[in-house]
């Protein structure tokens, strides 16, 4: 993509298009590519795109599992792209298990004790740091070192 980005830097639209996929994270991409080849991840933040630029207020964005498949360093590239909708007004709900998403987010809800059967319940609500304090939440658990950190 960063050839591409060269080749078109005279092109003001398609220029901010490719920086745009760049700061999702995704400057990896091949131009062309099918978006059946996407992970669940690249696909969400691929959707997020035309939304990174515009006022936000009164909209919610439902992620499920965006950091799936993703390096730590994508992650951190994620957490980013989602502070910049927040920045922008919008409000974020993200499904997943991913301990630094968890720990940047400001209200954790954890379902359990367990899965499928054994889950649907409310164990702990609130921050990441009351979740970590609630000795009945398996993830506040996890969430303690990095909270103590």
């Amino acid at each position: 993509m960063e050839r591409a980005a060269e080749a078109t830097a005279d092109l003001k639209k398609v220029a901010a298009r490719l920086r745009m996929l760049a700061d999702l994270g995704l400057g990896y991409l091949t131009l062309g590519e099918a978006t059946t080849a996407l992970s669940g991840g690249e696909a969400q933040r691929l959707k997020l795109a035309p939304d990174l630029e515009r006022d936000q207020h009164g909209t919610v964005f439902v992620l499920d599992e965006p950091t799936i498949g993703l390096h730590p360093l994508d992650v951190q590239v994620l957490l980013t792209v989602l502070q910049g909708l927040i920045d922008r007004g919008g409000t974020v709900i993200a499904i997943d298990h991913d301990l630094d998403l968890i720990t940047n987010a400001d209200y954790v809800i954890d379902f359990g004790p367990g899965g499928g059967e054994d889950g649907g319940r409310i164990i702990a609500a609130g921050t990441p740091a009351e979740v970590a304090a609630n000795p009945a939440s398996i993830t506040g658990r996890f969430l303690r070192p990095l909270i103590d950190s």
